[in-house]
């Protein structure tokens, strides 16, 4: 049995360098709250940037033009899910994904900078993206199917950063899939160009040059590889923001040589009413679909 030799009130050991580490621990820490540098201010601020709320832009004959602020989002296919059950249900935007050390940032994330399928639907800055001319092409032009452009964050927080992709290495490929990685740079070279495609290959051919409707099902196709831009429902990674999935640049074909809906992406635009934030947040007749062809 021990005896105990010493009551609380005695101090042992080093107990004055003790004392004046934790009051110094308390000094530090006070200074930092006082000047917002915490590691939860600064991940707060980062958050609070990048969710900033967005005005996408409206279009009033219902086309894309360059100069357009939209949102990417992947419809989820009903239909498919219930043959092909995926582990993440929903629609989900292309988002931007800053890794943990963007934390520390104060002005504007830099490059190079991840990308991830989000489950907000809601345009923000994470997911609002410009459409830029690479061709000459003025602001307010129609984009035409098989027309290059590029895709890039605005001028704000998010750093005007461009989509882009290049074929797959040893040394350069997505995280979990392996595949055709898709990121964002500052640069803009070729890798960083796209193309709108129709999207049934029976029309394809009929529908080239001529102007991309906005908020319909159509495939994004990087110029350079010739790989449609795709979300991996069944790839989750852990973000900043939670549970989201991989984005990557891989065509995906079913049996009839159609690429499926891991594909498919709509450009939505903003909605003129005062109490919708999208035209995909439109509600639809009953007798059509997403394409607007009517249903049996």
């Amino acid at each position: 049995m021990s005896v105990r030799t010493f009551n609380p009130s005695v101090l042992v050991g080093n107990w004055n360098e003790d004392l004046f580490l934790d009051e110094d621990l308390l000094k530090d820490f006070l200074e930092k709250r006082e000047k917002g540098e915490l590691l939860v201010q600064k991940s707060s601020n980062l958050k609070k940037n990048v969710l900033k709320k967005a005005e996408l832009c409206i279009s009033k004959d219902g086309l894309l033009h360059f100069g357009d602020t939209v949102m990417l989002l992947n419809p989820e296919n009903s239909e498919s899910s219930l043959s092909n059950p995926s582990p993440v249900y929903g629609n989900y935007t292309l988002s931007v994904n800053p890794e943990e050390s963007a934390v520390h940032l104060k002005s504007h994330l830099t490059a190079p900078c991840g990308v991830s399928a989000s489950s907000n639907v809601k345009p923000c800055a994470r997911n609002a993206f410009i459409i830029t001319s690479v061709d000459g092409s003025e602001p307010g032009e129609p984009v035409c199917y098989g027309q290059n452009f590029a895709l890039r964050t605005a001028e704000e927080f998010t750093g005007h950063l461009y989509l882009t992709s290049d074929r797959k290495s040893f040394l350069k490929s997505s995280k979990k899939s392996h595949l055709q990685e898709v990121s964002l740079t500052d640069q803009h070279p070729y890798e960083t160009c796209w193309q709108v495609v129709y999207l049934d290959p029976q029309l394809r051919p009929e529908h080239e040059g001529l102007p991309v409707p906005a908020n319909t099902k159509v495939l994004l196709v990087h110029s350079k590889t010739n790989q449609c831009l795709a979300v991996l429902r069944k790839y989750i990674l852990w973000t900043l923001f939670g549970k989201e999935c991989e984005i990557t640049a891989h065509t995906y074909l079913d049996g009839h040589r159609v690429e499926k809906n891991e594909n498919h992406w709509i450009i939505v635009t903003g909605n003129p009413s005062d109490d919708i934030n999208t035209m995909f947040d439109r509600p639809k007749p009953p007798s059509e679909d997403i394409n607007g062809s009517k249903c049996d």
